[in-house]
């Protein structure tokens, strides 16, 4: 963990170092790309890449969950694996760490992780602060998918307030994140939740899947 990109912060007089990315965000990706590890995948293993901005973690083999329902879905490839590193503590319960991943992400206002599947690996980068004025369109709408999953998982909808919340900002950005929003609904990630009606003052919404 010593080797996690660092920043300074100066409170009262006092220099302080603070990690760009929360620990439990990297110790559950970790745990998580151990756990799901291909092992008839010859030549590759477990990789762990720091970098100034960011954190790469990837594991050998194709995921078996769709990379978008990570959040939500849970198959293990080594379930005995789990159960080992569960009962070691070095795990948490089942399908719940994408979960803490993505709580600590937005209680330090950080960039969605970006979990992708790549050539014979699973992957995903966890990057440190950005200002929400320099992410960019794929970043906003990925965090609009990744918080509105994560509020369907914990029952609560996801609506602009709880949106731009996530991303801290004042109210009179209401606008902006109604744009995020309806972005993520064009590219099919969210959708309106219709029970509540259609108007956009009251409007909810819901992961594509729900």
């Amino acid at each position: 963990m010593g080797q996690l990109p660092q920043d300074e912060v100066i409170k009262k007089a006092l220099r302080k170092e603070s990690k760009l990315v929360p620990e439990i965000s990297i110790r559950e990706l970790i745990a998580n790309a151990l756990i799901h590890q291909d092992f008839t995948v010859s030549g590759m293993s477990v990789m762990i890449e720091i970098y100034s901005n960011r954190v790469e973690i990837s594991n050998p083999g194709k995921p078996i969950v769709p990379v978008d329902r990570f959040i939500d879905g849970y198959q293990s490839r080594n379930e005995r694996l789990a159960d080992l590193m569960r009962r070691f503590a070095i795990c948490e319960e089942k399908s719940s760490g994408i979960d803490k991943v993505i709580k600590a992400v937005e209680l330090f206002q950080l960039p969605a992780p970006d979990f992708r599947s790549v050539f014979r690996r699973t992957a995903v980068t966890l990057y440190g602060h950005k200002p929400f004025e320099r992410m960019n369109r794929n970043d906003r709408t990925r965090a609009c998918y990744q918080h509105c999953a994560l509020q369907w998982v914990i029952s609560q909808p996801m609506t602009n307030q709880s949106l731009r919340e996530r991303f801290n900002l004042s109210e009179r950005k209401s606008p902006i994140i109604s744009q995020i929003i309806a972005a993520a609904i064009d590219s099919g990630l969210v959708k309106l939740d219709e029970s509540v009606g259609t108007s956009r003052k009251y409007a909810r919404y819901l992961p594509f899947w729900a």
